[in-house]
């Protein structure tokens, strides 16, 4: 490992001795130009692509030259620097939740190109089964866009946007990286982060077609733990995409497919069997198989349809076994529940159809199905539910000033109680060529999942039942935000954004005892919950420098706030965040570095402790932390560039907390953030031919 900082080092400064400068090199190049005007099209909850200056929706973008700059092999490294988003770590399980405005990864919605990504759970474990080689940018919108997207989206929808080619080219791409894990370093394997993807893509005419492959090995991390044991559980995995795509004068058409096949691997500690040690392993195997097909039809100037459809088999299995480390010989445990698969499977179609009835009014009228269903030894029954909807949505454009977004979802379920109508209203209004208003209001919801419905999980650190007759959650959300363009001239570009949220939860699902379900805890409709918050967003563009400055402080509630026992203490508990991205380019180089900045907080939350056998609240607390990467990036020659850094520069690897444990599967007082302080060194290929 101590010789791998100064390799980095070395390498970049070779490739930046020796690189010349090339106007046609294929490879993309990244300046602080190109990284702002990829983000001026927008196409999340629009009806059609258009700016970000004219969006209804507050909306943020990551795109393709950032994702590119990061040199990240997974999401939640590009995510997690982003103001308003932090993530919740399970080693134990691989899964990093993320939350959005206060709120956990329950209320958020994943989309991949608009389809929704289907969980086993609420924890959005699919953000890990996205390939990252593939996309070409992320939106976020915050706030509920529950009309538009369905279930789960009352904290807002991140949507993932893959590549698409261009032109008429063959081009193939090549990316193969080597990440330590704090000072856990093995090449290619084992110790640290591997990652390898190979691409090609073929456009010719009205037809195109691509293959992906990837493969992301971690060797895991052993943290504080002794021996055979890691904190962080080493995976392998494989993630595949195929493509198939036709596109001639109205007509779109195009079918994915994603595949995903990860092993994490748990490693038992040694006990003694006659004489011969033995350690009891486990592996979590899962698969997904994720189809996804959409078409576009124009018909007219005023009439045009889409469709998208997916389905969705995802399964996970645990294999224990007995390994004889004499022999090396491997059999299957018998424990009770040491072999166990689920299985889940989700249907998903969209069809929408966006009329025109004049320029200042458009009209999208739009149906959507959801079939889920469960199997395993840990789902009661096989249970199914199906959901319905129709939503309306109209876009007015008053006067030159005055944009209006009016939207109705009308529900119905075959399992829960979901609220029949969902309605939200969301406006623009420009006060001046500067100055962009926005503001809305939206009804959110939440439907209860199989695993909350139906799920059984009892061992030895868990007793969990789910319950038949939960009932949907909802929201009432209010959000704002005033856009200030202070200065845009080819040389200088600055803005500012200030905005604000309130959300009223009811419903809201959560665990806890009731009796007249089970003796065990249980998936309950708790009472209220609330979230509210700021947010300013500042960005400069000068020259070769690309900036920003984001603070937010959020604030949330919960019913155990007004227990007598706290006397006066605050009902809501904030939490600050501050960041920044701060990128240089360098044209004569063709190189860029990039500093990336997080300070998140400490997160506090009101719950209940047993204590002398009564529960009791109290003030649960986890401790505040920084974040920072350093990246450099530069173009070899036409076809190569290298990406060098250091992730996590202050060394973050657990978070002490007092009052409470959010993470069942770690030791109390502290909860897992991160493997320390990492280095990282890469190289993408480019090449393409007309």
């Amino acid at each position: 490992m101590k010789s791998f900082l100064p390799a980095v080092i070395l390498s970049f400064l070779v490739f930046n001795a020796g690189a010349q400068q090339d106007k046609t090199s294929p490879v993309r190049k990244i300046t602080a130009d190109s990284l702002l005007k990829l983000q001026e099209v927008v196409i999340t909850g629009q009806f059609e692509p258009q700016s970000l200056k004219k969006s209804v929706y507050n909306v943020r973008v990551i795109n393709s030259q950032m994702i590119k700059l990061r040199a990240a092999t997974d999401l939640k490294t590009i995510l997690s620097t982003e103001l308003g988003i932090r993530f919740s770590n399970d080693p134990a399980t691989g899964i990093s939740d993320p939350q959005l405005m206060g709120m956990d990864g329950a209320g958020i919605k994943i989309l991949l190109d608009g389809v929704p990504m289907a969980d086993r759970g609420t924890a959005k474990e699919s953000l890990a089964q996205i390939d990252v080689n593939t996309i070409e940018r992320i939106e976020i919108v915050e706030g509920p866009m529950s009309v538009m997207y369905g279930t789960d989206a009352m904290a807002g929808v991140i949507n993932i946007i893959t590549k698409r080619i261009t032109g008429n080219q063959l081009s193939v791409n090549a990316r193969l990286q080597e990440e330590s894990a704090g000072t856990e370093y093995s090449a290619f394997n084992k110790g640290g982060t591997h990652n390898g993807n190979l691409g090609v893509n073929w456009q010719n005419n009205a037809w195109r077609f691509g293959l992906s492959a990837t493969r992301n090995n971690f060797g895991g991390w052993q943290g504080d733990h002794t021996g055979r044991a890691k904190e962080w559980l080493p995976k392998d995995q494989w993630l595949g995409t195929a493509l198939a795509g036709y596109k001639m004068n109205n007509l779109d058409v195009w079918y994915r497919f994603n595949g995903t096949d990860e092993t994490l691997h748990y490693l038992g500690d040694i006990i003694t069997n006659n004489g011969a040690p033995i350690a009891s392993d486990k592996k979590y195997l899962s698969k997904r198989f994720f189809h996804q097909a959409q078409a576009d039809l124009t018909v007219n100037d005023k009439l045009s349809f889409n469709a998208a459809a997916s389905y969705t088999d995802y399964s996970r299995r645990t294999q224990s076994t007995n390994l004889n480390l004499n022999t090396g010989s491997e059999t299957l445990s018998i424990d009770p529940g040491s072999q166990d698969k689920d299985v889940f499977s989700s249907t998903f179609f969209r069809g929408t159809a966006l009329y025109k009835l004049s320029p200042s009014v458009s009209l999208q009228p739009g149906i959507e199905y959801n079939n889920n269903s469960g199997k395993g030894a840990r789902i009661q029954g096989d249970p199914v539910i199906n959901d319905y909807s129709f939503f309306i949505s109209s876009q007015i454009q008053l006067n030159p000033a005055i944009q209006l977004r009016p939207g109705l979802r009308f529900l119905n379920n075959s399992v829960y109680d979901a609220p029949p109508v969902i309605p939200s209203l969301n406006a623009k209004v420009r006060l001046n060529e500067q100055l962009d208003l926005r503001f809305a209001y939206a009804r959110g919801f939440r439907a209860p999942i199989l695993r909350e419905l139906y799920f059984i999980f009892k061992d030895s650190s868990h007793d969990i039942v789910g319950n038949e007759n939960l009932k949907a959650e909802h929201s009432n959300s209010f959000n704002g935000s005033l856009a200030w363009a202070l200065k845009s001239t080819a040389s200088v570009r600055l803005s500012t954004i200030l905005s604000g949220f309130y959300n009223e939860f009811k419903n809201r699902i959560d665990i806890g005892t009731d009796a007249a379900v089970s003796n065990s805890s249980v998936y309950i409709n708790i009472g209220k919950f609330k979230t509210t918050g700021a947010e300013w967003n500042n960005t400069l563009n000068i020259k070769n420098v690309q900036a920003s400055l984001g603070l937010s402080y959020i604030g949330r509630y919960n019913q155990y706030s007004e227990q007598p026992e706290l006397g006066d203490s605050p009902s809501f508990t904030w939490s600050p965040e501050l960041n920044t991205n701060i990128i240089y380019s360098f044209p004569k180089l063709d190189a860029n570095i990039g500093f990336f900045y997080k300070f998140t907080g400490r997160y506090q939350q009101y719950t209940t402790s047993l204590s002398s056998g009564q529960n009791t609240v109290i003030l649960g607390e986890v401790a505040s932390y920084h974040l920072a990467d350093l990246t450099l990036n530069k173009s070899v020659n036409n076809f190569i560039t290298i990406n060098a850094g250091a992730r996590n520069l202050f060394d973050v690897s657990r978070l002490n907390t007092t009052g409470t444990n959010t993470d069942p599967h770690s030791p109390g007082g502290s909860v897992a953030m991160g493997y320390g302080r990492s280095f990282f060194l890469g190289l993408t290929l480019q090449w393409s031919k007309n």
